[in-house]
């Protein structure tokens, strides 16, 4: 009988991970409706009295930028600044390296600045321009170097267009999200954690299917794990900022009676420990690549002062189209305040410092656990 159960639990699973790649008519059991246009001078001031309303706080939304570079590719003309000249700014200001930001902003000068100086096609100020050739001219690459250029960006102009009309409608329906169970399907376990299970889902309204993991209240309080519990959310919502693309991300955080849930991207492929133990090392090429793909993991992490604390083959997992992404967040630790000094993460894996008792340190903790990684995936 429990076998049968299990056949018809995977056979349900399979059918709404079919369901999903359908048509979005087709997949979703219920409409999401977006409010009255309306509702934006209601939103622009909420937005605004609580300080969200800036370029930086938009354009790190998935939905601020999708819009923002729809107005900057349809709505105004040409003297308007690049978007991949305000992305290639946002790159240099994370670099840590003088040497790098050095190169780094002699190819944004020659790229974006000198380019439209020799068109005679830009639209920004004498001051901003030449705030960068002096500081270009003698070498000094500050982090505030392209601040001036930042905001001549015409931000003021977008949030009069009918893209921050659409912004604040999307706002005004995530502040309005109350979810409970009833807004999923859910289906069979694809994970066990100390603390939970975790489930295969699929949004009701949308049709897309995640990854729900539910901590049970019970057992966090039995084992005390409720700084671990909060932690790992807090991580999670530093980190899914940005829509990183190497990282299972946070779409949705509830909680019912019982449990804890948190509603993650969906990984189908197994991790890589699962991949050495059944198959045996991984060929130097293949990985290179997902070497590569963990690193852009670890440096959007590192962007946002988060150290992750437990690189390891079980926590990389495999997407149905054989990219990796990092998982499990409950080590992870903000380091922008004061550095940790505890001693955890998994044994074999952890740098020095860190096993060191009392020593504080930072993310190049991540780089020697990853060297470890390697070796282990690289020679078994």
């Amino acid at each position: 009988m429990a076998d049968l159960e299990a056949v018809l639990a995977d056979v349900s699973y399979l059918m709404a991970m079919e369901k999903s790649r359908s048509s979005p008519a087709a997949r979703a059991s219920k409409k999401l409706a977006l409010p009255e246009p309306s509702i934006r001078s209601v939103m622009q001031k909420y937005l605004e009295d609580r300080g969200e309303l800036t370029f930086d706080k938009v354009f790190n939304q998935k939905i601020g930028f999708l819009l923002f570079r729809d107005f900057c590719q349809s709505e105004v003309d040409e003297g308007v600044p690049q978007l991949k000249f305000y992305e290639e700014i946002k790159e240099y200001e994370k670099l840590d390296s003088e040497e790098e930001r050095l190169i780094r902003s002699r190819q944004i000068y020659d790229t974006f600045i000198m380019k439209e100086l020799l068109s005679c096609s830009h639209a920004f100020s004498k001051q901003a321009v030449s705030h960068v050739q002096t500081r270009l001219a003698k070498k000094q690459v500050p982090l505030t170097l392209f601040q001036r250029r930042r905001a001549e960006i015409r931000w003021t102009q977008s949030l009069d267009c009918d893209k921050f009309t659409r912004y604040c409608q999307w706002k005004n329906v995530e502040l309005n999200i109350h979810l409970t169970m009833n807004d999923f399907s859910v289906h069979r376990i694809i994970g066990r954690g100390g603390f939970g299970e975790v489930y295969g889902c699929r949004k009701a309204d949308t049709g897309k299917m995640y990854a729900m993991k539910c901590l049970d209240k019970k057992r966090i309080k039995m084992k005390q794990g409720e700084t671990l519990a909060l932690n790992e959310r807090i991580m999670l919502s530093l980190v899914s900022t940005g829509d990183c693309p190497f990282i299972v991300c946070m779409t949705y955080a509830f909680h019912t009676p019982d449990k804890l849930c948190f509603i993650l991207d969906l990984m189908n492929g197994g991790d890589l420990h699962y991949h050495l133990s059944q198959h045996g090392v991984f060929p130097e090429k293949e990985m290179r690549f997902y070497a590569s793909e963990i690193i852009l993991g670890l440096e959007h992490m590192h962007s946002r002062s988060v150290v992750y604390r437990d690189l390891k083959p079980a926590n990389i997992l495999l997407d149905e189209h054989g990219h990796v992404r990092i998982s499990d967040l409950g080590l992870a630790c903000d380091f922008s305040k004061k550095k940790p000094h505890a001693s955890v993460g998994t044994h074999g894996y952890m740098a020095p410092e860190v096993l060191q008792k009392g020593t504080a340190y930072d993310c190049t903790a991540d780089w020697f656990s990853l060297g470890c990684l390697l070796f282990k995936l690289l020679r078994g």
